[in-house]
């Protein structure tokens, strides 16, 4: 490939749309070929096979005390997208869940039948437009289709799909994976909830929060354990912000207001959501009572910057400490390559390090600073520990792009991180040439409970290889990242995905 700015089309030879011995991605729908994009295809390839497979197969040894369910939420675009186009934020929600018990595991794949799946199911063709746009106020429910593709959390006997565009929640069986409705918090809760909402692992209660275009532009509640609403707050804010996730300790929640925001007058006369990012205004972290005792929300002002993920948070004297993954430049510059799919392509390919903030409540100061240079994202901690200190964080890495391929401008993970936040020290490993990774949620060891050594869990991966289009889900042990100790065959290759989550085995099998 030149150095000039030639669009580059999706060909064999600079996306891995094919294994090497000519083979497709399996499983893929046929529409897909007639687009060139290279989030439809390769590893990105939709998959749209719903199955269950019992008994796999296993090389090493799957640990006896890893019993539960590791569940992943993703894209996974059914029909050919209206007006031809697509966003990678778009697909469809398609839940896929790994459990382990007795030191055997079993795998499930499903499509989460949220409104919109179900209206555009029975239609047998895509009805609303992606982010991609133009949005379609004419729509009901949303101008655009809210896919609740981007996390999944457990909650009250539940998984719950959440979209990062602040959603309906759907609720869904952990254990067949069958989705059985809207949560609406025993008829109480009364908008969207986004994704990154959090649960407390000890108690079961869930915290969430809500953004939207009209004032209130900002909201922050909690349920108990058992689904009942126990307050819901509103937060001013300046105007609409888009906010990703949320910090959680054990007597504060973290509320992001990010100078990274979309244009209401351009949604409004034009239908498109248009992102700036506002250097001269400072990020802004509120503060505000973790139980609602109080609505007062006492702000800290940080450098300018976005953030997607929060690793984890916690308090130390009058110190609330928040660690995650920190954007200095949320809009790097386009490559002409891309050619139509260069804001989109551009925006997967930001920078992110690791970053400690730190808030005094007594003087109102703010210290921060960054812990590491690379480029890393999708931070986990050990399941037990949300909202408690903890020494480690498993990122993802983000590899440097290679020039010449659309595969090496389309952000993928290639390996796994573990930052020691306390010596500074790291361990990695690799996955392998044109082999991705997902994020890793950390599994407590059945049987530890507060206060057991954070290193008892470990850290549970899905993998693809485009050489061979196989998938595995890798197990490693979190005092020694650097080998999996297991590696479990999926039966059929897994679309790279969002965001994943950890059930204990104690709840779902608790009878």
């Amino acid at each position: 490939m030149s150095d000039d700015h030639t669009p580059l089309a999706v060909t064999k030879a600079n996306v891995r749309m094919f294994a090497p011995d000519g083979t497709p991605p399996p499983d893929a729908p046929d529409w897909i070929w007639d687009y060139d994009h290279p989030y439809l295809h390769g590893a990105f390839a939709p998959s749209d096979v719903e199955y269950d497979s019992e008994d796999l197969e296993v090389e090493g040894e799957i640990p006896t005390d890893l019993c539960g369910a590791y569940v992943m939420n993703g894209p996974s675009q059914r029909f050919e997208p209206v007006n031809k186009k697509y966003h990678y934020y778009d697909g469809d929600a398609q839940l896929r869940a790994i459990y382990f018990r007795d030191g055997k595991a079993t795998f499930r794949q499903r499509y989460l039948r949220n409104g919109a799946f179900i209206v555009e199911e029975k239609a047998g063709k895509a009805i609303w437009p992606g982010l991609a746009g133009p949005y379609d106020f004419r729509l009901p429910g949303s101008p655009i289709k809210d896919v609740s593709n981007t996390d999944i959390i457990y909650h009250n006997g539940n998984l719950l799909s959440l979209w990062y565009m602040a959603g309906d929640p759907y609720k869904v069986d952990p254990l067949t994976l069958e989705t059985t409705g809207r949560e609406n918090l025993k008829g109480k809760l009364k908008h969207s909830l986004s994704a990154h909402s959090k649960t407390d692992p000890l108690t079961g209660e869930l915290f969430f929060f809500n953004y939207q275009d009209q004032p209130p532009y900002m909201s922050y509640g909690m349920a108990d354990a058992e689904g009942n609403l126990k307050f819901d707050i509103d937060i001013d804010l300046n105007g609409p912000r888009s906010p990703h996730d949320m910090g959680l300790t054990e007597n504060y929640a973290i509320l992001h207001d990010l100078p990274f925001y979309h244009d209401v007058d351009i949604l409004k006369a034009h239908g498109r959501r248009v992102m700036g990012f506002h250097r001269d205004v400072p990020a802004r972290f509120g503060l505000i009572d973790r139980f609602g005792r109080s609505d007062k929300v006492q702000w800290f002002e940080a450098e300018p910057c976005y953030i997607l993920h929060v690793s984890n948070s916690w308090e130390e004297g009058d110190w609330v400490h928040m660690i995650g993954c920190r954007q200095d430049d949320p809009m790097p510059q386009k490559d002409g390559r891309d050619h139509h799919l260069a804001s989109m392509m551009a925006y997967r390919r930001r920078s992110h390090v690791l970053y400690r903030w730190s808030f005094n409540v007594k003087t109102g100061e703010t210290r921060e600073g960054m812990i590491d240079e690379a480029n890393t994202e999708f931070p986990t901690v050990n399941t037990h520990m949300l909202g408690r200190k903890t020494r480690y964080s498993f990122n993802q890495i983000i590899p440097v792009p290679q020039d010449g391929t659309l595969e090496g401008r389309c952000q993928t993970f290639n390996g796994l991180m573990r930052y020691d936040l306390e010596t500074g020290e790291t361990q990695r490993y690799d996955y392998g040439e044109g082999v991705y990774g997902s994020e890793a949620p950390v599994a407590a060891a059945q049987g530890s409970g507060k206060g057991a050594d954070e290193t008892r869990a470990y850290p549970v991966i899905f993998t693809t290889d485009s050489n061979t289009w196989q998938s595995h889900c890798l197990i490693f042990d979190a005092a020694d990242i650097t080998r999996p100790i297991a590696r479990v065959k999926i039966p059929r290759r897994i679309s790279i995905g969002f965001h994943t989550t950890w059930v204990d085995g104690s709840d779902l099998w608790a009878a």
